[in-house]
Formats: C-alpha cells, structure tokens, sequence
C-alpha cells in the first residue's frame, strides 16, 4: 500500500480458482480449478497499481484500500501483524484504521493491543507516509474501562480528549490525521438493532460541543482530520451545520458498514450528503466482505474456517447469520461469480471498488494471503466490473436486499 508488484498478481491470477479462496481453508467439489473457464481475468495493459482519492475536503489523499487492524493482538500476534502492515504498505496501501476499542470483540484485558502492535511497527516507518486513522468510542455504559474515572462513556469535550491523549501515546506518535466518532452519544440503532426506538431517545452531548472539542486538539496539532462512524445522514447534516454556523472543523468522512450484503442504508441514505456536489463526505466502507461472509467460509458453518472465522468470534454475529437469509443470499452470489469467472472475493471487493461514492473500502486480513488476495481482487478483476455482471448482482439484490447485518 513491494516495488513492483505485478509479476506476482499476474501469476496469481493465472493460478486462482474460479471462486476457490484462501479463507475458506477447503475447496468443494463445485469450485475445482478446471471447472469453469475464465471469462474476467487480468489484462496486461490494465493499471497494475492501486488508485488514489482525496478524502472528502480533506487534503488526506488515500488508497482506495485501507487496512483495518481490528484482529491484532486477538486473532493476530504482534509477528503477524507486523508482517500484515509491511506487506499492506509494500503494496500501495497507504492508510490505516483503528480505534481505541480495538482488537474485537471488545475486552478489557486485551484493549490497546492493536495499537501497540501498530506503534512497533510505526516505528521503523516514515510517519508522513501512513495516513493514521483511529476512533474515540461513542455513548457506552459497559466499556468505562477505556476512561481513568467514568461511570458512562459519552462524546463530550473531556472523553474526547482523554481518548486521543491515551491514543497517541499507544500509537506512539504526536498526531492523528483522522479521528472519527465510533459510534454516536446520541441513541442510534446499532450493533444488530434493525429500527429505530422511540422510546430510547435521550440527551446527547450537543453537536456543537463536540466539534469544539475537536476544534483544541487540531489548534494543538494533536489531530489533523475528523470524521464519524457509524452514523446517520441526519448526524451527518447536524455535524456539517454546526461546523458552518460555528465556524468549527468540518467532518471529512463517515465509516460506515457496506457490501453486497449491506446496501440500503448507504444508497438510499448516505450517499446524497456524501456527494462531492452537497457536503463532499468522503465513504469508508467497512466489511466489503460481509465479515468474511461473502467470501463463501460460512456456507458449511460447522467447518473449521466457519469455527475460526469472527461471526463465531463476535458474540451474536452467527446468531444474526443462521436466522437470515444470508446464506442464501451468498450462495447466489458464488454461483455469479463462478459464472462470469471469478472468485466470490472479486466479485465483493469489485463491487465495493466500482461504487463512485467509495472513497476506500476497509479490508482486513488475518494472513498475509488473504491480503494479497485482497488487493489481486482490486487490481486484477476487471475495472469496472462488465455490465452482465453487475447485472446479475442486481438481479440477485432485488430478491435479498439486505439479508442481514454483516
């Protein structure tokens, strides 16, 4: 994100499977390598480089991949993780994302793991070369352990600063060039919720006060950029009418959850406010792969990729997917992609690639070979996917539009 990495993806492609994937960790009798003929491959004079974007308003230019780390230090030893960011960097990758919550599922004993692992290997890199992007945890009465003295976690002026203090010291560095709102103070509906409560309204830190927070911290030089997560456009439209009114930092970018799988909310939500013409909000798109859904690990759960893969690990998550129709989904989604010659992890991370309102999609790996696989899937598959492919994909998302949250 090595000096030249063409000649290894160009024999990559020529050997990969029609949807065979180094995340599955068995191949089945429907994805031999000999069974279908390559329709989509790599064409030699295709850009055998990945493609840069500004992010929103920001002069932050990044890598249409960004390496998300949220398996380091629990899924990832400090070797592995290392290994990881080198060859992420080596590769075109240029930015990074964390969070003070990190490594997932989230525990007290293992917290801040993911950023020192981080902070070693940043210490032997040009800091001005990695765009660093890392998150202050929103509303929370469960995760206080994050703050020296709390009794609730909220996104006021004295979290935010305890927050990005503590941070910057993990990470081993003196600024941060994004920092985004995890998840809003004010009550959303997350972590599996479907619709809005009513009755769960309540209070929150004022937008205003927020950003003003912010506002020292960038006057300070501590952050350069900041951003939100998991939030909704009317957040998105409140934090920019605050800036303007108040004359305070402008978020630059959302993070929000989008794949094959996850679409609604994004298309029909976010991207309005997100386009350059309106706020100019820069889209990083979490879970491509559907949390390694779509990668098609999951269609024998009792398998020993599905038992190591994070819906077992993430409490929930396996829940969420057997009660759903996602299987279903993905299975049709395998089958599309093994039609046109492709694997199901290039058709995903094609399909997110090929968005216009896609700054950067977040991918993470837990082996070097899935991050290779990764980034093949981006400069390999045809740019842009032909229109018979995505064809089928709206085929398929007119009969499952979102099966689940993944």
């Amino acid at each position: 994100m090595a000096s030249c990495p063409t000649a290894f993806f160009c024999n990559h492609a020529a050997t990969a499977a029609p949807w065979s994937s180094s995340r599955t960790g068995t191949r089945r009798s429907f994805c031999r390598r000999s069974s279908v003929k390559t329709t989509i491959n790599a064409k030699l004079d295709q850009k055998t480089s990945l493609q840069y974007k500004k992010l929103g308003d920001s002069d932050l230019v990044i890598s249409e991949i960004t390496l998300g780390t949220m398996t380091f230090g629990e899924q990832n030893t400090e070797k592995e993780a290392h290994e990881i960011l080198s060859y992420a960097f080596e590769n075109g990758i240029n930015a990074l994302d964390t969070s003070e919550t990190h490594p997932f599922p989230m525990k007290k004993e293992t917290q801040g793991s993911t950023d020192r692992f981080i902070s070693s290997w940043l210490k032997s890199q040009p800091r001005d070369k990695v765009i660093l992007a890392t998150k202050v945890a929103g509303y929370s009465e469960t995760a206080t352990y994050l703050r020296d003295n709390a009794t609730v976690l909220r996104v006021d002026a004295a979290n935010i600063k305890e927050s990005v203090e503590k941070s910057l010291k993990r990470l081993g560095t003196d600024y941060i060039d994004l920092i985004q709102i995890h998840w809003p103070d004010r009550y959303v509906p997350l972590f599996g919720a479907y619709s809005y409560d009513f009755s769960k309204w309540r209070p929150s830190v004022p937008f205003v006060e927020q950003l003003k927070a912010f506002q020292e911290l960038i006057d300070e030089g501590k952050v350069r950029y900041i951003g939100v997560s998991s939030e909704t456009s009317y957040g998105v439209m409140e934090f920019v009418h605050a800036a303007k009114v108040e004359g305070l930092p402008k978020i630059v970018s959302i993070q929000n959850r989008y794949s094959l799988l996850v679409r609604t909310r994004v298309e029909i939500d976010l991207v309005e406010v997100c386009h350059p013409k309106n706020y100019n909000i820069g889209l990083l798109a979490y879970s491509p792969l559907g949390g390694g859904t779509l990668t098609g690990k999951y269609i024998d759960i009792n398998s020993e990729a599905a038992k190591k893969g994070r819906l077992n690990l993430l409490p929930g998550y396996m829940e969420r997917y057997n009660k759903s129709i996602a299987r279903e989904a993905t299975i049709k989604y395998i089958e599309t992609a093994k039609k046109h010659g492709l694997t199901p992890v290039q058709l995903a991370l094609g399909f997110a690639r090929d968005r216009p309102f896609v700054t950067s999609s977040i991918v993470g790996a837990t082996s070097v070979n899935q991050l290779k696989e990764d980034i093949d899937a981006f400069l390999l598959t045809e740019r842009p996917l032909p229109p018979e492919v995505v064809a089928d994909i709206e085929d398929i998302f007119k009969r499952y539009k979102d099966p689940t949250i993944f």
